[in-house]
C-alpha cells in the first residue's frame, strides 16, 4: 500500500496504531512488576542471595503483578491486605532505593484512586473500618506525589472516622452491619490510619483531642476484650450481647484467635510511630504491649517457636500452627525490642518464632519464588452463613498458602531484623 498517496488511509491506519499504543501503554504497567522480577542474573525469578524480606517482596510481586491482585482479587478492589505488603515495599524502597518497589505502591495508587479522588470500590455509607487501613498506602504516595486526587480520597476516608458509629462509651463499631460490635481487628485497621493521619495534617487542640480518642479505643479493649487470668483477648465484644455468639454476662465471643490478636499487637506497635512522645497515653500503651507479649509468650509453642490457630488450645483436634498470626506476633515483639518498648530480653521469643516460621512454614519453589503456607484465609463472627466463632468454625475455616495478611507481616518482621 502506498500510504503517501493515500492519506485517508494513513489517518485512519495512524489512529489505530494509536488506538494499540494506548492498549500497550495500559497493559505494561500490569506486567511491569512481574517482567522485573523474572530477569533476574541468577537465573532465577527471586535470587536465593537476598534477604528475606527482599525474596518475600518480590515473590509477592511475581505472583500478584499489580498490587490490588494481593488479596487474591480478580478485579481491582479497595481491601485492606494489600496495604500491609506494600508497607513493606515502601521500606524496602526506603532502604534498597529500587524503584520497582516504589513502582508497585504508585500503581496501586493511580489505579485504584480516580482523578476526582473517588475511590474504586469504596462505599463510604458502609462504615466498614477495615477500608481505612489501605489509606496508608495514600498517606505516603500523597507525601511523595502531591497529587490533588490522593489529597481527596484521604480527606474522605478521614469523613468515615468522624462518621463511623461507636458503643455508648465511645469505641468504634466494626461495621455498621455488625452493631455494638467492637472486633480485635479493627483497632489495626483504623488506628495507625487514624494517627498518622492526624500526624500529618493535624494540629494543637485539634491533634491531641484525636490522639486521646485513639489512646481511649486501646483502653476500652483492654477493659471490655482482655481475659484477666490468660491476659489474652478475646475475638470480639457485643456491648448490647444480642449476638449468638456474645457471652449473656459479658458479651464476648467464646474464643482467643491468633491473627485478631496478631491485629491488635500490630496496632499498639504500629500507632506508637505516630502519637507524640509526651502524649500522657503513651506509657499506658507501652505497659498494654508489654503485658500482651507476655500474655503471648504463654501460648507460645516451646518446641516449634509457632502460635496457634487458637492460641490456648493447642492440644485440641484440628488445631495448627497458623502463619499470619505467627508472623504478626514476631513482627510485633522484634519491632518493639527494636523501639525499646520492650526490654532486649524479648528479642529471643521473636527469633524463636522467626526461626519457627522459616523452618516450617516457608517454601522455596526451583526458581527461587518463595512461599508462606498454613495461612488462615478469612475469619469472622456473624454474617451469612452466621459464624458462631465456635472453636469447630475457627478451625475449619479455608486455610491456603501466600495470603497477604501473612507475607506482608513476614516482610515487615524480616526488615525489623535485618536492621
Amino acid at each position: 500500500m502506498n500510504f503517501i498517496s493515500h492519506p485517508i488511509k494513513l489517518l485512519a491506519f495512524a489512529a489505530l496504531g494509536s488506538g494499540i499504543f494506548l492498549s500497550c501503554a495500559q497493559s505494561k504497567k500490569a506486567v511491569q512488576a512481574n517482567a522485573e522480577t523474572s530477569v533476574r542474573p541468577s537465573g532465577k525469578v527471586v535470587p536465593v542471595n537476598l534477604k528475606w524480606s527482599e525474596r518475600m517482596m518480590l515473590s509477592e510481586m511475581h505472583r500478584f503483578p499489580e498490587a490490588w491482585m494481593l488479596d487474591f482479587s480478580k478485579s481491582p478492589k479497595w481491601t485492606y491486605p494489600t496495604a500491609i505488603v506494600l508497607d513493606g515495599a515502601e521500606l524496602l524502597y526506603a532502604k534498597t532505593g529500587k524503584k520497582e518497589y516504589y513502582q508497585y505502591i504508585s500503581d496501586f495508587g493511580d489505579k485504584l484512586v480516580m482523578e476526582d479522588g473517588t475511590i474504586l470500590t469504596y462505599e463510604l455509607e458502609k462504615y466498614n473500618i477495615d477500608l481505612l487501613n489501605s489509606g496508608n498506602v495514600l498517606l505516603y504516595l500523597y507525601e511523595k506525589e502531591k497529587k490533588e486526587k490522593y489529597l481527596k480520597a484521604l480527606q474522605t476516608l478521614r469523613r468515615q472516622i468522624n462518621g463511623q458509629p461507636r458503643t455508648q462509651e465511645g469505641s468504634f463499631w466494626h461495621k455498621k452491619i455488625y452493631p455494638n460490635q467492637v472486633w480485635l481487628d479493627g483497632l489495626y485497621m483504623g488506628m495507625p490510619f487514624y494517627a498518622h493521619y492526624t500526624c500529618d495534617f493535624s494540629k494543637g487542640a485539634e491533634a491531641t483531642k484525636v490522639y486521646d480518642d485513639i489512646v481511649f479505643q486501646f483502653d476500652s479493649v483492654q477493659k471490655n476484650l482482655r481475659d484477666k487470668k490468660t491476659g489474652l483477648l478475646y475475638h470480639a465484644w457485643d456491648e448490647s450481647r444480642n449476638e449468638a455468639w456474645a457471652d449473656k454476662q459479658t458479651g464476648l465471643s467464646p474464643n482467643f484467635w491468633g491473627r485478631s490478636m496478631g491485629w491488635y499487637g500490630m496496632a499498639m506497635v504500629d500507632v506508637l510511630d505516630y502519637l507524640p512522645k509526651n502524649h500522657p497515653g503513651r506509657a499506658r500503651l507501652i505497659t498494654y504491649l508489654r503485658d500482651y507479649a507476655d500474655a503471648v509468650i504463654k501460648v507460645q509453642d516451646k518446641d516449634n517457636g509457632l502460635w496457634y490457630q487458637i492460641l490456648d488450645k493447642p492440644l485440641e483436634k484440628g488445631n495448627y500452627t497458623e502463619a499470619t498470626a505467627s508472623a504478626m506476633f514476631v513482627y510485633t515483639m522484634i519491632k518493639s525490642v527494636n523501639k525499646g518498648y520492650l526490654p532486649k530480653s524479648y528479642k529471643a521469643y521473636a527469633q524463636k518464632g522467626y526461626d519457627g516460621i522459616i523452618k516450617n512454614l516457608i517454601t522455596v519453589d526451583p526458581d527461587g519464588v518463595v512461599n508462606l503456607n498454613k495461612c488462615c484465609a478469612v475469619a469472622g463472627l456473624g454474617g451469612k452463613p452466621y459464624r458462631d466463632g465456635s472453636y469447630e468454625y475457627y478451625v475449619n475455616e479455608e486455610i491456603r498458602s501466600n495470603d497477604a495478611k501473612g507475607t506482608g507481616p513476614f516482610i515487615l518482621a524480616s526488615l525489623e531484623f535485618e536492621k
